[in-house]
């Protein structure tokens, strides 16, 4: 068992080296300061592509994969840099939306109501990326927006959940970390992967996970990894980051739900059952 621990230590850290690599030498980032006129809001996104996928696909070579990432409250857009890496490693296009500003009403809790009271927010939200991929679709013709994976740590990732349901036509992945309000999709045309955290300050709402019949059923992986609701982002210990990362990757890989969820704890359908 010892042995197995350290391998699977020594894997996380070649792919996290891995990664690190990649993102210094190969992976391009930039900022999009856009403004959606309709609206009148500031909408900035930090781009992440490879260079080499980026000068294939501008040459009719190939088509980008698209990932949108929506930040958790109170973290930036710039503060996943660590799944971003994963993406555009692997040839995605990766945008990373500001989803929240300073002048936005503060996000208040109102038990009783759906989501919390919180539809208004996601509706914003939902509102942002769809403008950022027309706004890209301009910029990058040659990339896939008819396929999305959406990616969202906390109220990002209810975000990714909400957007997922309502537009199932245009979206085919999404990874959670630790979205606590919405309820997950339940269709088998969807992959979902879900990071949990083991915070008491965060609870995830009953109805939120599906029960283990339904994830076996869509094939929904979700993996506790005994962390901390903020440390799920760059903020994060190295070694959790390194977990999160191989994690994805294999998902990514198209690898089956089994082989992600074998080396979890015995009951992983619910919110926080133990360590990673």
């Amino acid at each position: 068992m010892k042995r197995a621990i350290a391998i699977l230590a020594c894997l996380c850290l070649l792919a996290g080296g891995e990664y690190v690599a990649v993102s210094k030498w190969a992976i391009k980032h930039e900022t999009l300061n856009l403004f959606d006129p309709t609206r009148q809001r500031p909408v900035s996104v930090d781009l992440a592509v490879r260079r080499d996928y980026e000068m294939k696909a501008d040459n009719g070579l190939w088509k980008l994969p698209v990932a949108v990432i929506s930040n958790g409250n109170t973290v930036k857009n710039t503060e996943y840099s660590f799944l971003a890496n994963v993406f555009a490693a692997r040839g995605y296009l990766v945008a990373s939306i500001q989803q929240d500003l300073p002048s936005d009403p503060p996000l208040m809790t109102k038990v009783g109501l759906p989501y919390v009271g919180r539809r208004g927010v996601y509706l914003r939200c939902e509102a942002n990326i769809l403008f950022v991929l027309g706004e890209l679709q301009k910029l990058q013709p040659n990339a896939d927006y008819g396929h999305l994976t959406l990616v969202g740590h906390s109220n990002g990732g209810d975000v990714s959940m909400y957007v997922a349901k309502q537009h199932p036509e245009l979206v085919s992945k999404v990874i959670t970390l630790d979205n606590l309000r919405v309820p997950f999709v339940l269709s088998n045309r969807l992959k979902i992967l879900s990071f949990r955290s083991k915070d008491p300050h965060f609870k995830t709402d009953p109805g939120v996970l599906p029960t283990r019949a339904q994830a076996e059923a869509d094939k929904i992986d979700i993996i506790n990894t005994g962390a901390l609701h903020t440390d799920l982002s760059d903020r994060g210990p190295d070694s959790v980051k390194g977990k999160i990362q191989a994690s994805l990757d294999k998902f990514l890989s198209e690898t089956a739900s089994s082989e992600l969820t074998a080396t979890n704890v015995a009951e992983p359908m619910i919110a926080n059952p133990g360590d990673y």
